[in-house]
């Protein structure tokens, strides 16, 4: 059976929302995942672990720091 943590890992990403300023529309434009915080400090980016593969190289060409 699947590790959980690796599903997980592979179906979403979590940025600082700042991160995101400028971005998010294009992001949610362009992929089909969902964009959401909690708390107004970390956005949560949920999507299909190929979604998720692209919108991570989406973001670095941008800038974003994925950790």
């Amino acid at each position: 059976m699947p590790d959980p943590e690796s599903l997980r890992d592979s179906t979403q990403i979590v940025v600082p929302c700042d991160a995101l300023n400028g971005l998010r529309s294009d992001l949610e434009a362009e992929f089909a995942v969902t964009v959401f915080s909690t708390d107004d400090v970390d956005c949560r980016i949920i999507g299909s672990p190929i979604e998720i593969k692209e919108v991570s190289d989406f973001l670095a060409r941008d800038g974003v720091n994925i950790a």
